[in-house]
């Protein structure tokens, strides 16, 4: 029998977006544990970007040494399931659903496997494809770093540095839904976004610098990774964190560092290798935020399967607002 065929992305090596090639693959085979989802939505992040580009070399640990070990990227999606395995008993054929694949990729494509027990959920009503296809990662993400990495408590004080960005959007609102008191750090034209998520305060960083800034945080979130923990040092509490979800020798190196020493303390993680029980429990706890009316997805630009190494060059220009989605279909609302 002849194997039915689907539209994909594929990644034929590491590098910038020029190594993208719209391809004809065959449809994943399902397991008996696996739904078929038919994709009308994915995600495009800077994380997925540099996972593409192979840098910095240590991220090759996970997805491949010489190569993607999984060709189609994407991580977030939003679709319908199409077919199930024998034994999925949470699904059936129709269901809208949303969640991440993680390391596996693979959601820039028509059609997606995944097992009915790894980070997907059944859509809430009141949310869209379009808002659905990013919560795995700013939601989930800054969600990971405000209470688990770090928990933060009413009152104290965060500086978000990239509070304009995937990540930096869902850190402020978080944030505030936690009781803290928001700085965002941000560019004068995205200021108004930024307090209308909520921030308390707005520093331009194209007319200041915050690092000599006269306030002081009890924990700063470089969403971007965009300054280092020395540079920050000083409007750092006693007693004050940074964190950052951006891999890199010098991050790694001052964790291990004030684990030792120091008062002030460094923390990264990547919120992709938590198991995916964890990583489901955190999408249904920022799922139950977003039901509360506390929790909203930036989309900043939307583009078509086939344009997907345009949405990677601008991504890569780093002065997206929000996130960006890839449309599959039209039937997205």
């Amino acid at each position: 029998m002849k194997k039915r065929k689907m539209k994909a992305m594929i990644a034929t090596g590491y590098g910038s977006s020029e190594v993208l090639k719209l391809r004809e693959v065959d449809l994943p085979a399902i397991k008996p544990t696996e739904v078929l989802i038919k994709v009308a939505v994915s995600s495009a992040t800077t994380a997925d970007g540099m996972m593409l580009s192979g840098k910095p070399f240590i991220t090759r640990l996970f997805v491949g040494l010489t190569k993607p070990k999984y060709p189609i990227p994407g991580t977030g999606f939003a679709g319908v399931v199409h077919a199930k395995g024998s034994e999925v008993s949470k699904f059936k054929v129709g269901d809208k659903v949303f969640g991440e694949t993680t390391l596996g990729f693979s959601t820039n494509a028509e059609f997606l496997a995944v097992p009915e027990n790894g980070v997907i959920l059944p859509m809430p009503e009141t949310m869209q494809y379009t808002e659905a296809a990013s919560f795995g990662d700013g939601h989930v993400t800054s969600y990971n770093f405000l209470t688990n990495i770090y928990k933060l408590k009413a009152s104290e004080r965060i500086l978000i540095i990239g509070a304009s960005g995937a990540l930096g959007t869902a850190a402020v609102q978080i944030a505030k839904y936690k009781g803290a008191h928001v700085t965002g750090v941000c560019s004068s034209k995205n200021k108004g976004l930024v307090k209308s998520l909520g921030a308390d305060e707005i520093i331009d960083y194209t007319v200041e610098d915050f690092t000599n800034s006269t306030e002081t945080y009890d924990v700063i979130f470089d969403t971007l990774g965009k300054t280092t923990f020395k540079a920050c040092q000083k409007i750092l509490n006693p007693h004050g964190h940074y964190l950052s979800p951006v891999i890199g020798v010098s991050v790694l190196f001052q964790m291990m560092k004030t684990s030792l020493f120091g008062s002030k303390k460094v923390l990264f993680h990547a919120t992709g290798t938590n198991s995916e029980n964890k990583l489901r429990a955190m999408l249904e706890e920022v799922t139950e935020i977003f039901k509360s009316g506390k929790l909203k997805t930036v989309i900043d630009r939307q583009y078509p399967l086939e344009k997907l190494a345009e949405a990677y060059t601008y991504i890569a220009k780093g002065h997206k607002k929000g996130n960006v989605i890839i449309i599959n279909t039209q039937d997205n609302e």
